[in-house]
């Protein structure tokens, strides 16, 4: 079946219905958790009666260094766990991140492969030239320099330069 379409004016006025709904749901949780709120602090926390001597004073004082005291106490142990929880979950992410990061790399072994073969291996059947590069490269003549022809055999010129005369010749042929 072909489901109709909401038109805009009702898309709107449903989204506003929500939206008033959604806002007084939030005002009556704020209201509950105010009421709560004067409901722990009247069963925790008793009128404060001040008495007129001195005497009773100092008792109040007392009790209440024993109240803040204890308080101080659960507050201490209370931070302590809750350090110690948060070092916990650290650690935990910590070796998530370890497990889920690290891997050993495999020792890789060396392949000793044509060009051709690392070709044919990578694109399979798709692979249908060659791989000869000397075939491509171009074909150069060399030309063999007059002074390696004049030159024969090294021993020759080297019994020849030998010496202080063997410089001067040197100096001689240069220029």
């Amino acid at each position: 079946m072909a489901e109709k379409k909401m038109t805009l004016s009702r898309k709107n006025h449903l989204k506003s219905l929500l939206l008033q709904i959604g806002q007084e749901m939030l005002e009556e949780e704020a209201q509950e958790a105010e009421t709560e709120k004067m409901q722990y602090m009247e069963e925790h926390c008793p009128a404060l009666s001040i008495p007129g001597c001195t005497q009773d004073l100092q008792e109040l004082c007392r009790k209440l260094h024993k109240q803040i005291d204890l308080v101080d106490e659960e507050r201490y142990d209370m931070d302590i766990k809750v350090t110690k929880s948060n070092k916990e979950i650290y650690d935990l992410k910590l070796k998530i991140q370890d497990l889920n990061g690290r891997f050993k790399k495999p020792v890789l072994k060396k392949v000793r492969m044509s060009a051709d073969a690392m070709l044919a291996a990578l694109l399979g059947s798709k692979h249908k030239v060659s791989m000869d590069l000397r075939a491509n490269l171009k074909q150069v003549k060399k030309e063999v320099k007059d002074e390696e022809k004049q030159t024969g055999d090294w021993r020759k010129n080297i019994e020849d330069k030998t010496g202080m005369g063997g410089r001067k010749k040197m100096f001689e042929t240069e220029a």
